[in-house]
């Protein structure tokens, strides 16, 4: 008996973007020596950033978000926020949850450029 081709979304999904990506697929790697390394400028970045105010996108997101961008020549920032929005390996190398927005790319571009001054 052939099966229907319904189309449903569960309520909950359990499903984490940790769980997708192969064990053995090479950004895995590339994510520990990233992290390391942002690791270690933690604090100057806490050092460019108001202690009041809205939150920012974390630099961190946006920096590992840049990597993708430059590994997968990806020509827009519009594009590399549409890949974000849709793929899972995208989503866990940056560090969004399922269920988080995509970054913004207006706030990418304008923070990419007071970041280059």
């Amino acid at each position: 008996m052939r099966g229907g081709d319904e189309r449903s979304e569960g309520l909950f999904s359990y499903v984490s973007c940790e769980a997708r990506v192969p064990a053995n697929h090479p950004l895995r790697a590339i994510r520990a020596i990233v992290d390391e390394a942002l690791e270690g400028l933690s604090a100057d970045f806490d050092g460019l950033y108001s202690r009041i105010g809205r939150p920012s996108i974390p630099p961190e997101k946006r920096l590992r978000a840049f990597l993708l961008q430059a590994f997968y020549s990806i020509r827009s920032e519009r594009q590399l926020m549409e890949q974000m929005d849709y793929n899972l390996l995208f989503r866990w190398f940056v560090g969004l949850a399922m269920d988080m927005v995509c970054l913004c790319v207006a706030h990418l571009r304008k923070r990419a450029a007071s970041a280059a001054r």
